[in-house]
This record gives C-alpha cells, sequence and structure tokens, in this order.
C-alpha cells in the first residue's frame, strides 16, 4: 500500500499542481475545439490552397510527438526574441497538437450530414458560412461526441508534458515531491490517482451524453 503521508504532507504541493493541470487542459481544451473546427472547415473547403494548408496542418502534427511541438514554441521562440514560460509553451503546444486529431473528427462528422442538407441551406439563402455555422456543424458535432471526447480525455493526459517544461503542472510537482521524499512510487500512484480524478468525471459525462443524444435520435 502506499504510504497516504506522502500524499498528506505534500497536499499543498500536489493541488498547486492539480490546479495548474485543470488550468491548462481547460484552456487546451477550448483552444483546440475551436482551431480544429476551423482547420476541419478548410479541410472540406473547395479553395484548393484552403484544403491544402488544412490537410498540412492535420498530416504534419499527428504524426509527430507532442513533446516536439511543444519544443518548438519553448526553444524555439527565443531565437526571434520571444520568450514565454513553461506553461504558457506547454499549454498552447497542447493546443496546437490537440487541433489536428480534433479537425479530423470534425471532417469526418461535417463528411457523414447528408449532402441535402447543405443543398437546401444554400438553395434557402444562406452562404456556405452560414450553412456551415447553423446547419452542417451542430450536426458534425453530435455525429462525433464520442471521439470527441476521447481526444479530450487524451488532452489532459498529454498536459503531463508541461512538466519537462517547468510548466508547474501535475507532473512538475510530483517530480518535486519524488525528489525531496525519494518514495518514487508512492509520489507517482498518488499522481495518478489525481488524474482519474479528473479523466474519469470526463469519460462518465462522455458516455451519458451520448446516450442521451441517441435517446433523442
Amino acid at each position: 500500500m502506499p504510504d497516504i503521508t506522502i500524499f498528506t504532507d505534500n497536499f499543498d504541493t500536489y493541488m498547486k499542481g492539480f490546479g495548474n493541470t485543470i488550468l491548462s487542459s481547460a484552456i487546451a481544451l477550448i483552444g483546440s475545439f475551436v482551431l480544429g473546427t476551423l482547420i476541419a472547415v478548410l479541410r472540406i473547403t473547395k479553395v484548393k490552397a484552403l484544403q491544402w494548408i488544412g490537410t498540412a496542418y492535420v498530416e504534419f502534427l499527428r504524426n509527430i510527438p507532442i513533446l516536439l511541438v511543444v519544443f518548438v514554441f519553448f526553444y524555439g521562440l527565443p531565437s526571434i526574441g520571444v520568450t514565454w514560460s513553461g506553461f504558457v509553451c506547454g499549454t498552447i503546444g497542447l493546443t496546437v497538437y490537440t487541433a489536428s486529431f480534433v479537425a479530423e473528427a470534425i471532417r469526418a462528422g461535417i463528411m457523414a450530414v447528408p449532402k441535402g442538407q447543405t443543398e437546401a441551406a444554400r438553395a434557402s439563402g444562406l452562404n456556405y458560412m452560414q450553412t456551415m455555422w447553423h446547419v452542417i456543424l451542430p450536426q458534425a458535432i453530435k455525429i462525433v461526441i464520442p471521439p470527441l471526447s476521447n481526444q479530450f480525455i487524451n488532452l489532459v493526459k498529454n498536459s503531463s508534458v508541461l512538466g519537462v517544461f517547468a510548466g508547474f503542472d501535475l507532473m512538475y510537482y510530483g517530480d518535486a515531491v519524488a525528489s525531496k521524499t525519494y518514495a518514487t512510487f508512492d509520489t507517482y500512484i498518488f499522481v495518478a490517482l489525481l488524474y482519474l480524478v479528473l479523466t474519469l468525471p470526463l469519460s462518465f459525462m462522455s458516455f451519458r451524453l451520448e446516450r442521451r443524444l441517441a435517446k433523442n435520435g
């Protein structure tokens, strides 16, 4: 059994990391959803240049580790005179990286909406963007609730990358507790439990929302 005093004696330290992980994840969740939706729309537009940009974004970022994405912001930006904290760079990297997966999920949802919906909206006088915003995207997002939920749960877990860049997240403070107590196994058991406190409710809410949407047709 893990030594509970490791957690109780370092409760404030754990909670600092827990709070920063929640903050970073919430910012990245909103940012990746907005950016991912934009990229998804670019991917299915008839303008070839925009379509190419959206495709390049998704294919490039989905096929490299998130660690490299954050490296670009943390070590690359200072070379042009821009210096941000590990928390900011990690959160932006997390947002940019997750947006590529969100974009692909939403694009799949858009493609699943019957073409007649678009034709009917355009026939009623809506332009392309109005059709997307008012007709297609609401249906597409409803379709892809399960994969989007999985991506947001992965986002919370991937936020641990901030610890590599002194991002003051849960993993960073877990490292601090482990180096102080030398109780490595016990320390990270409590880190894992705190991540579960974040991800299990997300998983449960996703399941409930999916069932409600299915029930309502």
